[in-house]
């Protein structure tokens, strides 16, 4: 992924960076004008080898919580039964009085075209707490217990920002979602007047550390090597200092902090980045309305499958405009979740008004997701230097979803292809847990924009090249981390970050990418992950590498 050496047959590390890339002589070369003995060669073969993936938007502690949990995601049940079987079976292994809790479903991949219900989930368990969270993260369904425990009724009021819903009776369905989600995760997590939702539920420092650890290497197996956590307070933040402290963080981690937590950030004195290569604050995450799977972003019209439903901002415009104003003054990036046009408008509105106040051509504001932004406002982020972080597996696991729920419009779903031809670089990420850290994957939709049913998503202008799409996977997400001096591309003086793979995505069938494994994962030039369980972790020792891969 740099210009100056689109491909190469070797390159050569010395320490933890790359000295050189090129022919095997020249990195001999190299070695030698270091002063170095014959380097070590390591020869890949037929293997491909690129820059390591890096996931720009992330959620590490989430996902390694879910990892725990059971599984109920379309390829494992496709029908309500099967979600409820699968239910039980965790529920019989289960210690009496524990909750059981899944994840992964998406109402409109299952046959029945709808959420399961209370009643339903009350045939796993009606002596506990069963919780089965949607695909989208922002809501689920519960059983009659779990509203029981609560003192949650037919007549309990829906709080600001959420909603417990009801059958055409009036009657609770076990549905509910974002500030409904406190009978779940307490009133102390991070919801609307709060600066954006939260659904991590608590557990003992011990078990999120080893939640974290499970999240790591599930990312590394995917060859990312670098992820920004988007969605970091105080526990989170805890957790990575505790890692780091053991020496267990393998992989490199830029934080955004929520957006509640930057008056604090301000007055620690924070105006830009800091940290070190392996763990380090990048930014303040905030939200500007909810999610397209979860029906919560904000459409003011109604949803097309729903037109009683119309999501929500989590700000006032004005208010949200003043902390964009107070983060960028303080030259701190911002990166905000934003789906809806109205939304995305809030956000590039903010960040135009931020730039007329205290002018910066390298701002690197961020939308993520940036689901369904107009041609003119894709205009206006190219000429303000706003980047896009996209989720491409969003539209491979749900895009028919989106269709359903705000019609035609849909199709156009991260408009990767309207980015890049105006001029916007496209970055693209997993927001694990709502899609596996599997970049592969996400390169093979970006550039089909084909869905797990095999339906096409909108026209051909909307694909990107493998190129771009790798690009959008390693330096442009690097660029977007403010991480591209030494991440994002096999470029001398840079880190030694890189996977290595069964095959080139670029000569690959485009339907055939995820099908690519990972044989290693790299970072700092050591092999922290291998596809071979019966192989050891070369570490570095200070002696030249020289890498080879058949040309």
């Amino acid at each position: 992924m740099d210009s100056s050496y689109p491909s190469a047959e070797a390159f050569l590390l010395i320490g933890s960076e790359i000295a050189a890339v090129g022919s095997i002589q020249e990195c001999r070369e190299t070695a030698a004008l270091h002063g170095s003995q014959e380097p070590e060669i390591r020869d890949f073969g037929a293997a491909t080898v690129v820059p390591g993936f890096i996931d720009a938007h992330a959620h590490p502690l989430m996902y390694g919580q879910m990892m725990s949990w059971v599984d109920c995601g379309p390829a494992q049940a496709t029908t309500i039964p099967e979600i409820v079987a699968l239910l039980v079976q965790a529920a019989e292994k289960t210690p009496n009085g524990l909750p059981v809790r899944g994840f992964g479903y998406e109402h409109r991949n299952l046959l029945e075209g709808r959420h399961p219900t209370r009643h339903e989930l009350d045939a796993v368990a009606t002596d506990r707490e069963v919780y089965l969270m949607n695909a989208s993260g922002h809501g689920g369904v519960v059983n009659s217990y779990t509203l029981t425990l609560n003192g949650v009724t037919a007549e309990t009021p829906n709080p600001q920002g959420g909603e417990f819903f009801r059958d055409a009776n009036g009657e609770l369905t076990g549905e509910l979602s974002d500030a409904a989600c406190n009978i779940l995760t307490g009133v102390s997590g991070v919801k609307i007047g709060h600066h954006g939702p939260n659904f991590h539920l608590a557990d003992e420092p011990g078990e999120h550390l080893r939640q974290l650890g499970l999240a790591q290497e599930s990312f590394l197996s995917g060859g990312v090597t670098s992820i920004g956590d988007a969605q970091v307070s105080r526990r989170e933040f805890d957790m990575y200092l505790r890692l780091a402290a053991e020496n267990q963080l393998k992989v490199r981690v830029s934080m955004y902090l929520l957006s509640h937590l930057l008056e604090d950030a301000l007055e620690m004195g924070l105006h830009g980045q800091f940290g070190n290569a392996r763990l380090s604050f990048a930014g303040i995450k905030l939200y500007a309305d909810g999610t397209l799977g979860g029906w919560t972003a904000y459409f003011p019209d109604g949803y097309v499958g729903d037109p009683c439903r119309t999501g929500q901002l989590y700000h006032e415009p004005a208010a949200y405009k003043a902390l964009i104003a107070k983060a960028h003054a303080a030259g701190l990036q911002t990166a905000t979740h934003a789906q809806s046009p109205t939304a995305i408008e809030m956000v590039i509105d903010a960040i135009e008004s931020a730039l007329v106040q205290r002018p910066d051509a390298d701002a690197r504001h961020r939308i993520e997701h940036c689901g369904l932004p107009t041609g003119e406002q894709i205009s206006r982020m190219a000429h303000s230097g706003i980047r896009p972080v996209n989720q491409p597996q969003h539209y491979y696991n749900w895009g028919e979803g989106v269709q359903q729920a705000i019609g035609t419009p849909g199709e156009r779903f991260n408009p990767l292809g309207e980015f890049i031809e105006a001029g916007v670089p496209v970055t693209i990420s997993s927001d694990a847990p709502v899609a596996e850290p599997r970049p592969l994957e996400a390169i093979q939709a970006a550039v089909t924009r084909v869905t797990r049913n095999g339906h096409k998503l909108g026209p051909d202008n909307l694909c990107i090249t493998v190129a771009q799409a790798l690009a959008g996977h390693t330096i442009n997400a690097a660029t977007a981390l403010g991480r591209e001096d030494d991440l994002g591309s096999l470029t001398v003086g840079k880190k030694a970050d890189f996977a290595v793979l069964t095959g080139d995505p670029l000569s690959t069938a485009a339907h055939e990418i995820s099908a690519i494994t990972v044989l290693q994962t790299w970072i700092d030039g050591t092999c922290q992950f291998t596809a071979e369980p019966d192989s050891a972790s070369h570490e570095s020792t200070g002696t030249p590498t020289l890498h080879t891969v058949n040309s």
